[in-house]
Protein backbone atom coordinates (compact mmCIF):
# COMPACT_ATOMS: atom_id res chain seq x y z
CA UNK A 1 0.00 0.00 0.00
CA UNK A 2 1.24 3.48 -0.85
CA UNK A 3 1.71 5.92 2.05
CA UNK A 4 -0.77 8.78 2.20
CA UNK A 5 1.11 11.41 4.22
CA UNK A 6 -1.07 14.33 3.20
CA UNK A 7 -4.24 12.69 4.44
CA UNK A 8 -2.53 11.39 7.57
CA UNK A 9 -1.23 14.87 8.42
CA UNK A 10 -4.71 16.34 7.92
CA UNK A 11 -6.20 13.76 10.30
CA UNK A 12 -3.55 14.55 12.93
CA UNK A 13 -4.38 18.26 12.69
CA UNK A 14 -8.08 17.53 13.13
CA UNK A 15 -7.44 15.23 16.11
CA UNK A 16 -5.48 17.99 17.85
CA UNK A 17 -8.40 20.38 17.45
CA UNK A 18 -11.52 18.22 17.80
CA UNK A 19 -12.47 15.40 20.17
CA UNK A 20 -14.15 13.48 17.32
CA UNK A 21 -12.97 13.17 13.71
CA UNK A 22 -14.97 11.47 10.98
CA UNK A 23 -13.04 9.85 8.11
CA UNK A 24 -15.47 9.33 5.25
CA UNK A 25 -15.03 7.84 1.81
CA UNK A 26 -16.25 5.26 -0.65
CA UNK A 27 -15.89 1.58 0.14
CA UNK A 28 -12.40 0.15 -0.47
CA UNK A 29 -10.80 3.58 -0.83
CA UNK A 30 -8.33 2.92 1.99
CA UNK A 31 -9.96 4.33 5.14
CA UNK A 32 -9.04 1.40 7.37
CA UNK A 33 -5.46 1.26 6.11
CA UNK A 34 -5.03 4.99 6.67
CA UNK A 35 -6.41 4.74 10.20
CA UNK A 36 -4.02 1.89 11.01
CA UNK A 37 -1.08 3.89 9.69
CA UNK A 38 -2.05 6.89 11.79
CA UNK A 39 -2.62 4.77 14.90
CA UNK A 40 0.81 3.16 14.55
CA UNK A 41 2.43 6.56 15.05
CA UNK A 42 0.37 7.65 18.04
CA UNK A 43 2.03 8.02 21.43
CA UNK A 44 -0.24 6.57 24.07
CA UNK A 45 -3.04 4.01 24.13
CA UNK A 46 -4.95 3.13 20.96
CA UNK A 47 -8.11 1.01 20.92
CA UNK A 48 -9.71 -0.16 17.67
CA UNK A 49 -13.18 -1.53 16.98
CA UNK A 50 -14.51 -2.85 13.67
CA UNK A 51 -18.30 -2.91 13.69
CA UNK A 52 -18.38 -5.31 10.74
CA UNK A 53 -16.79 -7.84 13.12
CA UNK A 54 -19.71 -9.61 14.86
CA UNK A 55 -17.76 -9.75 18.12
CA UNK A 56 -17.12 -6.00 18.23
CA UNK A 57 -20.67 -5.24 17.12
CA UNK A 58 -22.07 -7.43 19.91
CA UNK A 59 -19.96 -5.53 22.46
CA UNK A 60 -21.54 -2.31 21.21
CA UNK A 61 -24.94 -3.48 22.40
CA UNK A 62 -23.92 -1.38 25.43
CA UNK A 63 -21.36 1.04 23.97
CA UNK A 64 -21.15 3.18 27.10
CA UNK A 65 -19.90 0.22 29.10
CA UNK A 66 -17.22 -0.39 26.46
CA UNK A 67 -16.10 3.18 25.76
CA UNK A 68 -16.44 5.03 29.07
CA UNK A 69 -13.24 3.70 30.73
CA UNK A 70 -11.02 4.12 27.64
CA UNK A 71 -8.35 6.78 27.14
CA UNK A 72 -6.23 7.84 24.20
CA UNK A 73 -7.20 7.34 20.56
CA UNK A 74 -10.29 5.21 19.96
CA UNK A 75 -10.84 4.11 16.35
CA UNK A 76 -14.32 2.90 15.41
CA UNK A 77 -14.54 1.44 11.89
CA UNK A 78 -17.81 1.00 9.96
CA UNK A 79 -19.57 3.35 12.37
CA UNK A 80 -22.74 3.27 10.25
CA UNK A 81 -23.61 -0.04 11.97
CA UNK A 82 -24.17 1.81 15.27
CA UNK A 83 -26.10 4.93 14.34
CA UNK A 84 -27.06 5.79 17.93
CA UNK A 85 -23.40 6.05 18.89
CA UNK A 86 -23.06 9.76 18.17
CA UNK A 87 -25.30 10.87 21.03
CA UNK A 88 -23.15 8.83 23.41
CA UNK A 89 -19.94 10.30 21.98
CA UNK A 90 -21.22 13.78 22.80
CA UNK A 91 -21.73 12.74 26.42
CA UNK A 92 -18.28 11.13 26.61
CA UNK A 93 -16.29 13.98 25.07
CA UNK A 94 -18.12 16.58 27.18
CA UNK A 95 -16.92 15.00 30.44
CA UNK A 96 -14.64 17.39 32.36
CA UNK A 97 -12.09 14.61 32.77
CA UNK A 98 -12.31 13.28 29.20
CA UNK A 99 -8.96 11.93 27.98
CA UNK A 100 -10.14 10.22 24.81
CA UNK A 101 -10.32 11.25 21.18
CA UNK A 102 -12.39 9.35 18.65
CA UNK A 103 -11.66 8.59 15.00
CA UNK A 104 -14.80 7.19 13.37
CA UNK A 105 -14.72 5.68 9.89
CA UNK A 106 -17.68 5.25 7.59
CA UNK A 107 -19.38 5.97 4.32
CA UNK A 108 -20.72 9.33 3.25
CA UNK A 109 -24.25 8.27 4.17
CA UNK A 110 -26.17 11.58 4.23
CA UNK A 111 -28.39 10.37 7.09
CA UNK A 112 -25.35 9.35 9.10
CA UNK A 113 -23.60 12.66 8.45
CA UNK A 114 -26.69 14.63 9.39
CA UNK A 115 -27.12 12.66 12.62
CA UNK A 116 -23.48 13.04 13.60
CA UNK A 117 -23.50 16.75 12.79
CA UNK A 118 -26.59 17.33 14.89
CA UNK A 119 -25.38 15.26 17.85
CA UNK A 120 -21.77 16.49 17.77
CA UNK A 121 -22.13 20.07 16.58
CA UNK A 122 -18.87 21.90 17.23
CA UNK A 123 -17.17 18.70 18.38
CA UNK A 124 -16.56 16.84 15.11
CA UNK A 125 -14.49 17.51 12.00
CA UNK A 126 -14.79 15.52 8.78
CA UNK A 127 -12.08 14.45 6.38
CA UNK A 128 -12.94 12.93 3.01
CA UNK A 129 -10.61 10.27 1.61
CA UNK A 130 -10.64 9.78 -2.14
CA UNK A 131 -8.75 7.46 -4.47
CA UNK A 132 -5.00 7.83 -5.03
CA UNK A 133 -3.83 10.96 -6.84
CA UNK A 134 -0.52 11.84 -8.45
CA UNK A 135 0.99 13.36 -5.31
CA UNK A 136 0.73 9.86 -3.80
CA UNK A 137 1.56 7.65 -6.78
CA UNK A 138 4.34 9.84 -8.16
CA UNK A 139 4.79 10.74 -11.81
CA UNK A 140 7.45 8.25 -12.94
CA UNK A 141 7.22 7.10 -16.58
CA UNK A 142 4.05 5.07 -17.07
CA UNK A 143 2.57 5.89 -13.68
CA UNK A 144 0.41 8.81 -14.86
CA UNK A 145 -1.12 6.74 -17.65
CA UNK A 146 -1.65 3.79 -15.28
CA UNK A 147 -3.45 5.99 -12.77
CA UNK A 148 -5.59 7.46 -15.55
CA UNK A 149 -6.49 4.03 -16.95
CA UNK A 150 -7.00 2.10 -13.71
CA UNK A 151 -8.12 4.89 -11.42
CA UNK A 152 -6.95 5.41 -7.88
CA UNK A 153 -8.76 2.81 -5.81
CA UNK A 154 -5.80 1.08 -4.14
CA UNK A 155 -6.49 -2.49 -5.22
CA UNK A 156 -7.22 -1.40 -8.77
CA UNK A 157 -4.15 0.81 -9.15
CA UNK A 158 -1.79 -1.63 -7.41
CA UNK A 159 -3.02 -4.78 -9.21
CA UNK A 160 -0.21 -6.83 -10.75
CA UNK A 161 -1.62 -6.37 -14.26
CA UNK A 162 -4.46 -4.69 -16.14
CA UNK A 163 -6.57 -7.86 -16.07
CA UNK A 164 -6.43 -7.95 -12.28
CA UNK A 165 -7.40 -4.30 -12.12
CA UNK A 166 -10.34 -4.86 -14.48
CA UNK A 167 -11.56 -7.81 -12.41
CA UNK A 168 -11.33 -5.86 -9.15
CA UNK A 169 -13.32 -2.94 -10.56
CA UNK A 170 -16.00 -5.22 -11.99
CA UNK A 171 -16.43 -6.81 -8.56
CA UNK A 172 -16.50 -3.37 -6.91
CA UNK A 173 -19.27 -2.14 -9.23
CA UNK A 174 -21.34 -5.29 -8.64
CA UNK A 175 -21.02 -5.10 -4.85
CA UNK A 176 -21.69 -1.37 -4.81
CA UNK A 177 -24.94 -1.86 -6.73
CA UNK A 178 -26.19 -4.94 -4.88
CA UNK A 179 -25.11 -4.08 -1.31
CA UNK A 180 -23.67 -0.63 -0.70
CA UNK A 181 -26.48 1.44 -2.21
CA UNK A 182 -29.00 -0.50 -0.15
CA UNK A 183 -27.06 0.37 3.01
CA UNK A 184 -27.36 4.02 1.98
CA UNK A 185 -31.14 3.65 1.83
CA UNK A 186 -31.42 3.40 -1.97
CA UNK A 187 -34.17 0.95 -2.95
CA UNK A 188 -33.74 1.12 -6.74
CA UNK A 189 -33.19 -2.32 -8.36
CA UNK A 190 -29.52 -3.01 -9.07
CA UNK A 191 -30.18 -3.56 -12.79
CA UNK A 192 -31.85 -0.16 -13.08
CA UNK A 193 -29.06 1.54 -11.16
CA UNK A 194 -26.41 -0.21 -13.28
CA UNK A 195 -28.06 1.10 -16.44
CA UNK A 196 -28.32 4.58 -14.96
CA UNK A 197 -24.70 4.63 -13.77
CA UNK A 198 -23.57 3.59 -17.24
CA UNK A 199 -25.60 6.45 -18.72
CA UNK A 200 -23.90 8.82 -16.28
CA UNK A 201 -20.53 7.47 -17.46
CA UNK A 202 -21.47 8.40 -21.02
CA UNK A 203 -22.32 11.91 -19.70
CA UNK A 204 -18.89 12.27 -18.02
CA UNK A 205 -17.64 15.79 -18.66
CA UNK A 206 -21.00 16.93 -20.04
CA UNK A 207 -23.73 19.17 -18.72
CA UNK A 208 -26.41 17.37 -16.79
CA UNK A 209 -29.75 16.88 -18.55
CA UNK A 210 -32.11 15.01 -16.24
CA UNK A 211 -35.04 15.14 -18.67
CA UNK A 212 -33.04 13.43 -21.42
CA UNK A 213 -31.84 10.61 -19.15
CA UNK A 214 -35.32 10.28 -17.70
CA UNK A 215 -36.78 9.66 -21.14
CA UNK A 216 -34.16 6.99 -21.79
CA UNK A 217 -34.92 5.26 -18.48
CA UNK A 218 -38.67 5.78 -18.64
CA UNK A 219 -38.80 7.77 -15.40
CA UNK A 220 -39.30 11.42 -14.49
CA UNK A 221 -36.55 14.03 -14.28
CA UNK A 222 -36.98 14.34 -10.47
CA UNK A 223 -36.50 10.57 -10.16
CA UNK A 224 -33.34 10.73 -12.25
CA UNK A 225 -32.05 13.53 -10.03
CA UNK A 226 -32.66 11.37 -6.95
CA UNK A 227 -30.63 8.58 -8.57
CA UNK A 228 -27.83 11.04 -9.23
CA UNK A 229 -27.99 12.32 -5.66
CA UNK A 230 -27.42 8.75 -4.44
CA UNK A 231 -24.25 8.38 -6.52
CA UNK A 232 -22.98 11.81 -5.45
CA UNK A 233 -23.70 11.01 -1.79
CA UNK A 234 -21.77 7.75 -2.19
CA UNK A 235 -18.75 9.75 -3.47
CA UNK A 236 -18.56 7.93 -6.82
CA UNK A 237 -19.86 10.88 -8.90
CA UNK A 238 -18.97 14.57 -8.71
CA UNK A 239 -21.11 17.55 -9.65
CA UNK A 240 -19.27 20.65 -10.83
CA UNK A 241 -21.64 23.56 -10.39
CA UNK A 242 -21.78 26.50 -12.81
CA UNK A 243 -20.39 29.92 -11.97
CA UNK A 244 -22.53 32.97 -12.72
CA UNK A 245 -20.74 36.17 -13.58
CA UNK A 246 -22.37 39.59 -13.75
CA UNK A 247 -22.22 39.88 -17.53
CA UNK A 248 -24.92 40.52 -20.11
CA UNK A 249 -24.80 37.03 -21.54
CA UNK A 250 -27.00 33.99 -21.11
CA UNK A 251 -25.01 31.65 -18.91
CA UNK A 252 -25.42 27.90 -18.56
CA UNK A 253 -27.15 26.83 -15.35
CA UNK A 254 -26.84 23.04 -15.48
CA UNK A 255 -23.99 21.37 -13.55
CA UNK A 256 -21.34 19.25 -15.24
CA UNK A 257 -20.98 15.63 -14.19
CA UNK A 258 -17.78 13.64 -13.65
CA UNK A 259 -17.25 10.18 -12.27
CA UNK A 260 -15.01 10.59 -9.26
CA UNK A 261 -12.59 7.90 -10.47
CA UNK A 262 -11.51 7.27 -14.05
CA UNK A 263 -11.01 3.58 -13.35
CA UNK A 264 -14.71 3.21 -12.53
CA UNK A 265 -15.54 5.32 -15.58
CA UNK A 266 -13.57 2.99 -17.82
CA UNK A 267 -15.12 -0.09 -16.22
CA UNK A 268 -18.63 1.20 -16.94
CA UNK A 269 -17.59 2.04 -20.52
CA UNK A 270 -16.04 -1.45 -21.02
CA UNK A 271 -12.55 0.01 -21.49
CA UNK A 272 -9.94 -2.47 -20.26
CA UNK A 273 -6.59 -1.48 -21.77
CA UNK A 274 -4.80 1.68 -22.87
CA UNK A 275 -5.28 1.00 -26.59
CA UNK A 276 -9.06 0.83 -26.12
CA UNK A 277 -9.03 4.03 -24.08
CA UNK A 278 -7.04 6.01 -26.64
CA UNK A 279 -9.43 4.99 -29.41
CA UNK A 280 -12.63 5.55 -27.45
CA UNK A 281 -14.96 8.52 -28.17
CA UNK A 282 -14.86 9.44 -24.45
CA UNK A 283 -11.04 9.54 -24.32
CA UNK A 284 -10.91 13.34 -24.28
CA UNK A 285 -13.64 13.65 -21.67
CA UNK A 286 -11.96 10.99 -19.54
CA UNK A 287 -8.66 12.83 -19.58
CA UNK A 288 -10.44 16.12 -18.86
CA UNK A 289 -11.98 14.68 -15.69
CA UNK A 290 -8.65 13.17 -14.64
CA UNK A 291 -6.85 16.50 -15.13
CA UNK A 292 -9.59 18.56 -13.45
CA UNK A 293 -9.49 16.41 -10.31
CA UNK A 294 -5.71 16.83 -10.17
CA UNK A 295 -6.02 20.60 -10.73
CA UNK A 296 -8.39 20.93 -7.76
CA UNK A 297 -5.80 19.16 -5.60
CA UNK A 298 -2.83 21.15 -6.97
CA UNK A 299 -4.68 24.42 -6.31
CA UNK A 300 -5.54 23.18 -2.80
CA UNK A 301 -9.14 24.13 -3.49
CA UNK A 302 -12.29 22.64 -1.99
CA UNK A 303 -14.46 20.95 -4.61
CA UNK A 304 -17.53 22.89 -3.49
CA UNK A 305 -15.65 26.14 -4.18
CA UNK A 306 -14.78 25.11 -7.72
CA UNK A 307 -17.03 25.69 -10.71
CA UNK A 308 -17.11 25.70 -14.46
CA UNK A 309 -18.37 28.59 -16.55
CA UNK A 310 -20.16 28.57 -19.88
CA UNK A 311 -22.40 30.78 -21.98
CA UNK A 312 -25.05 29.76 -24.47
CA UNK A 313 -22.93 31.28 -27.24
CA UNK A 314 -20.14 28.75 -26.71
CA UNK A 315 -17.63 30.39 -24.37
CA UNK A 316 -16.54 28.02 -21.60
CA UNK A 317 -13.81 27.30 -19.06
CA UNK A 318 -13.51 23.83 -17.50
CA UNK A 319 -12.63 24.99 -13.98
CA UNK A 320 -12.94 28.32 -12.19
CA UNK A 321 -12.03 29.10 -8.61
CA UNK A 322 -10.88 32.00 -6.45
CA UNK A 323 -7.73 31.41 -4.38
CA UNK A 324 -6.31 34.11 -2.14
CA UNK A 325 -8.36 36.73 -3.97
CA UNK A 326 -6.99 35.62 -7.36
CA UNK A 327 -9.40 34.43 -10.04
CA UNK A 328 -8.01 31.30 -11.70
CA UNK A 329 -9.26 29.36 -14.71
CA UNK A 330 -8.17 25.92 -15.91
CA UNK A 331 -8.76 24.20 -19.24
CA UNK A 332 -7.88 20.53 -19.80
CA UNK A 333 -6.84 19.56 -23.34
CA UNK A 334 -5.39 16.23 -24.45
CA UNK A 335 -3.06 17.75 -27.04
CA UNK A 336 0.61 18.65 -27.29
CA UNK A 337 -0.07 21.88 -29.18
CA UNK A 338 -2.75 23.93 -27.41
CA UNK A 339 -3.59 27.39 -28.67
CA UNK A 340 -5.48 30.43 -27.52
CA UNK A 341 -9.11 30.07 -28.53
CA UNK A 342 -11.91 32.55 -28.85
CA UNK A 343 -13.57 30.84 -25.88
CA UNK A 344 -10.47 31.30 -23.72
CA UNK A 345 -10.16 34.97 -24.72
CA UNK A 346 -13.81 35.48 -23.72
CA UNK A 347 -13.29 33.76 -20.37
CA UNK A 348 -10.24 35.93 -19.63
CA UNK A 349 -12.30 39.04 -20.26
CA UNK A 350 -15.70 38.15 -18.82
CA UNK A 351 -14.39 36.34 -15.73
CA UNK A 352 -11.58 38.87 -15.21
CA UNK A 353 -9.12 36.01 -14.73
CA UNK A 354 -5.81 36.79 -13.07
CA UNK A 355 -4.30 33.57 -14.41
CA UNK A 356 -5.42 30.73 -16.65
CA UNK A 357 -3.78 27.38 -17.30
CA UNK A 358 -4.27 24.86 -20.07
CA UNK A 359 -3.40 21.44 -18.67
CA UNK A 360 -1.95 19.07 -21.26
CA UNK A 361 -0.22 15.67 -21.02
CA UNK A 362 3.50 15.57 -20.32
CA UNK A 363 6.06 17.95 -18.87
CA UNK A 364 6.06 20.99 -21.16
CA UNK A 365 5.41 24.50 -19.87
CA UNK A 366 5.06 27.51 -22.13
CA UNK A 367 3.16 30.76 -22.38
CA UNK A 368 0.15 31.22 -24.66
CA UNK A 369 -0.75 34.73 -23.50
CA UNK A 370 0.48 37.13 -20.85
CA UNK A 371 -2.01 35.57 -18.40
CA UNK A 372 -2.24 32.06 -19.86
CA UNK A 373 0.21 29.15 -19.62
CA UNK A 374 0.08 25.68 -21.10
CA UNK A 375 1.36 23.25 -18.47
CA UNK A 376 1.96 19.52 -18.69
CA UNK A 377 0.13 17.68 -15.93
CA UNK A 378 3.34 16.04 -14.71
CA UNK A 379 5.02 19.46 -14.54
CA UNK A 380 2.05 20.95 -12.72
CA UNK A 381 2.34 18.25 -10.05
CA UNK A 382 5.93 19.24 -9.27
CA UNK A 383 5.81 23.02 -9.84
CA UNK A 384 2.19 23.85 -9.06
CA UNK A 385 -0.12 26.24 -10.86
CA UNK A 386 1.15 29.69 -9.95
Amino acid sequence: MLPRPGHEAALRRHLRRFPVVGLIGARQVGKTTLARSLAAGVDGPVTTFDLEDPTDLARFADPKLVLEPLEGLIVIDEVQHSRDLFRLLRVLVDRPDNRATFLVLGSADPGLLRQSSESLAGRIAYHALGPFQLDETGTAPGVVDRLWLRGGFPRSFLASDDAGSVAWRAAFVATFLTRDLGQLGVTVPATTMRRFWTMVAHCHGNRWNAAELGRSLGVSAPTVNRYLDALVDALVVRRLTPWFENVRKRQVRAPKIYLADTGLLHSLLDIDIARELLGHPKCGASWEGFAIHEAVRILDAAWDRCHYWATHTGAEIDLFTVRGGRRIGVEAKRTSAPAMTRSLHTALSDLRLDRAFVLIPGEARFRLHERVEAVGLTRACTEGLE
